[in-house]
């Protein structure tokens, strides 16, 4: 049974001995019922939130959550450009530990309603890239989770491993998954202070003068540490109208090295969410839970099928171009390249871009995604749910030539030809020695 808003303000007196709780109204955080919340108005006029986990899980959260709080010292909360909540006290009720902090005024927005364009997308992204531009000794010296590259792909593995082991699990994703963690150029990223899967209904808002919402106070901190950035972008697999905005704009707000492939691995985080639920549910015995899961998991199976994450381990001259172009200005020591490099003439170069893109590579590439709705899921809250499919472009598939042709092709063109054979036989070879690793069959 939920407490009451006075049994909450009765417990801020305990928290905060020397203030009076002069007025108290309910607060429905939309966490799945995870926490019975109110907001207390002190006799100092200032407004608090008092928190009471409902159980086990929750608690461990909200513990997490004000050691982090805790961490971001005066000089961190000085660089970020708004708020987060400041812990005030703590105490006990019905023997569950009971947080009270600040409360951030605004307003917040789902994921699903992230529009595309300037505004709340691109905000979103300017806040993310400012967390993940803190510095690692933040998290390093208040002794927060620290995982690099590899620790991440092996954490994503052990969950596979384990959502394979029920049985569950179509074999369409399976493959799908099990190809991507096989896939090193995926893993190559440079780790960042994270928020470890933030939601943007986590992001409190205002208007400025003009009218443009701007992120004023982040609410969750719980799972801040270091690790992979997609992690915190991974929501915008359920807002696919906005994506494209928080990716450029995040692109541009960072100061890290350019991170190619952090589309790709932010969608494979947001798939592996409905991995953890069917976890979640199969080790707790929960039948109701490993249905809902089976079927979500199903109806992903049949939008991508066994399509990897990522169509290739190569980077186009395009991409490599686009890369360059978010380097700032200014950057690394001026080198002396004269007679070192043949000259160019624009125009060719222009054209060879043009054939580049029509011939080598086809489209875009992307490959087929769903809407993946995030929002508010939690081990213990409602699975995430699948919405309708999105148009995406697929890339042109190579005609191989008959033994003809490739018999009367010049040597440097059979060799060149030997050369591609190869490499594609060396990622089949490596996505179906991963595929056997996760079946059991290595």
């Amino acid at each position: 049974m939920a407490r009451s808003p006075l049994t909450l303000a009765a417990s801020v007196t305990s928290a905060l001995p020397r203030v009076a709780v002069v007025g108290v109204a309910p607060l429905t955080e939309g966490v799945s019922g995870r926490y019975d919340s109110a907001i207390a108005t002190l006799d100092d006029a200032r407004r608090v939130v008092v928190r009471v986990p409902v159980n086990d899980q929750a608690e461990a959260d909200l513990l997490a959550e004000a050691r982090a709080l805790t961490s971001l010292t005066a000089g961190v909360r000085g660089v970020l450009p708004f708020g987060a909540p400041d812990v005030l006290g703590q105490t006990t009720v019905d023997g569950r530990a009971t947080l009270v902090q600040t409360l951030l005024p605004g307003y917040r927005v789902d994921a699903a309603h992230v529009p595309a364009g300037r505004g709340v997308a691109t905000a979103l992204a300017a806040a993310i890239a400012a967390v993940h531009d803190l510095p690692v000794t933040v998290i390093r010296d208040a002794g927060l989770p620290m995982l690099t590259a590899a620790q991440v792909r092996d954490e994503a593995e052990r969950l596979l491993d384990r959502a394979e082991a029920t049985g569950l699990l179509p074999f369409g994703l399976l493959r799908r998954w099990s190809t991507s963690l096989g896939s090193d150029p995926l893993w190559r990223f440079e780790t960042t202070v994270v928020l470890g899967g933030v939601d943007p209904a986590s992001f409190v808002f205002e208007d400025d003068e003009e009218g443009a919402p701007v992120v004023t106070g982040l609410l969750s901190w719980g799972s801040l540490g270091v690790g992979d950035p997609a992690i915190d972008v991974r929501w915008t697999a359920s807002a696919p109208a906005a994506q494209a905005d928080v990716l450029d704009e995040y692109a541009r707000r960072s100061h890290r090295a350019p991170d190619a492939l952090l589309a790709e691995r932010a969608r494979l985080h947001a798939e592996l969410e409905f991995a953890k639920w069917l976890v979640h549910g199969h080790e707790a015995g929960e039948q109701t839970v490993v249905g809902d899961a089976v079927a979500l998991l199903e109806s992903l199976d049949a939008s991508v099928r066994d399509e990897p994450v990522r169509a290739r381990d190569d980077v186009t001259l395009d991409q490599a171009l686009a890369a360059t172009q978010r380097v700032p200005a200014g950057a690394g020591e001026v080198a002396d390249t004269s007679m070192q490099t043949d000259s160019f003439d624009p125009e060719t170069l222009a054209a060879f871009l043009a054939d580049e893109n029509d011939t080598a590579y086809g489209q875009t590439g992307h490959l087929e995604t769903v809407p993946i709705e995030l929002s508010d899921w939690s081990p213990s809250g409602p699975a995430p749910q699948v919405s309708g499919r999105v148009p995406v472009h697929t890339s042109d598939v190579p005609v191989a030539p008959s033994p003809a042709e490739e018999s009367n092709a010049p040597a440097d063109d059979r060799e060149a030809s030997a050369s591609s054979s190869a490499d594609d036989i060396d990622r089949d070879t490596a996505a179906r020695n991963a595929l056997r690793r996760w079946t059991g069959t290595a």
